[in-house]
């Protein structure tokens, strides 16, 4: 297993992200990259640079117009009279939380504070110089990966930062610019007709599930904190189903506020008997350290044990697997859940 990361990558360096009516330093920053950078080391995951594969197949997910604003967005909002340091919207369009958002047109408004308002969902999405190479490194990471289970290895890991599974095919949200694990997918479909991406974030997966949400070669499966008060509140419920020919290929497991390790092991084994049924070919984890009880922004009760345990039922399943990393925010307990994930899955695959 090798891990996928380019030092590009840190250039997102955000300042504002608002929790509670509050500004405050943003959760997602560099820290978190540099800490599982050392952590994987320790289980021997080879660091390797990711290829430029280009913007063609994140044009397979993503809007061209949405790829446009992420580019064009900083340069264009420093042109504002009294602007602040970053892009933040301060202004929203209606949406409904059914939303096909990968059908969606390309905004009427030409300005920038009302693309912003369009493209970017919600406060966690402050963007800076360095964001777009950064979320395209990120993306490129991903790439890198699922290419690397194409030309046959067995499992990889993307270290993709910032995360993903947040993000819309025409939205940045919740830390979220390029949504890796969808571009992922994507790559591996070239070549395998069946994809799953399992997502054990704490958060759901909003962005993964509305790309794949009406498609049944790519099934979206989800354990994560009950969105009903939670981020992101509008999706993730255990009714959400699939539509038209994906109907039956979205499952969604929330866990109540509290729920310890045996539930959140019980809801992988549910989601691994769910890829078997599925006759998957080839898997996409969407793996998220802040289920765990140490972090900032769990509601869980989940220890690094659980995430031992979980590495071993995706292990077991010997499929072709590329990890890609999407939460995290306690250094300490990323260092810790992490590697004892990667170490089990590695030591179920080979047995």
């Amino acid at each position: 297993m090798r891990l996928f990361f380019s030092e590009t990558q840190l250039a997102h360096r955000p300042k504002q992200y608002m929790v509670h009516g509050r500004i405050v330093d943003p959760f997602e920053n560099p820290d978190r990259a540099a800490t599982l950078i050392e952590a994987l080391g320790t289980v021997g995951l080879p660091r390797t640079e990711p290829a430029d594969f280009g913007l063609e197949p994140i044009l397979q997910v993503h809007a061209d117009h949405y790829v446009a604003f992420l580019k064009t967005a900083y340069a264009r909002f420093m042109e504002l009279p009294g602007h602040g340091p970053e892009v933040l919207p301060n202004v929203h369009p209606y949406r409904g939380a059914g939303d096909d958002f990968a059908a969606r047109p390309r905004p009427r408004t030409t300005g920038i504070l009302g693309q912003a308002g369009w493209y970017i969902g919600d406060l966690s999405c402050a963007m800076m110089e360095g964001t777009y190479r950064a979320a395209y490194a990120s993306a490129q990471t991903a790439i890198a990966g699922a290419s690397s289970i194409v030309s046959g290895e067995d499992a990889s890991f993307a270290l993709c930062r910032p995360p993903g599974h947040h993000a819309y095919a025409d939205r940045a949200s919740g830390f979220c610019y390029f949504n890796n694990a969808a571009i992922a997918a994507e790559v591996l479909r070239r070549s395998f007709p069946h994809v799953a991406v399992i997502d054990f974030d704490t958060h759901h997966g909003d962005g993964t599930q509305a790309i794949f949400y009406t498609r049944d070669d790519v099934f979206y499966g989800s354990v994560h904190t009950d969105p009903s008060a939670y981020y992101p509140h509008y999706a993730g419920y255990a009714d959400e189903t699939g539509a038209g020919q994906g109907e039956g290929a979205n499952l969604n497991l929330p866990l109540a506020q509290g729920a310890d390790d045996a539930a959140f092991i019980e809801a992988n084994r549910h989601l691994s008997r769910a890829v078997q049924a599925h006759r998957i070919d080839a898997l996409v984890l969407s793996a998220g350290w802040d289920a765990h009880r140490d972090d900032p922004l769990s509601k869980l009760n989940v220890t690094s044990e659980a995430y031992a345990r979980i590495g071993e039922i995706w292990g077991e399943l010997r499929l072709p697997t590329l990890i890609v990393q999407e939460g995290g925010y306690s250094l300490a307990a990323v260092a810790d859940a992490a590697p004892a994930f990667v170490r089990a899955f590695r030591s179920a695959s080979a047995t």
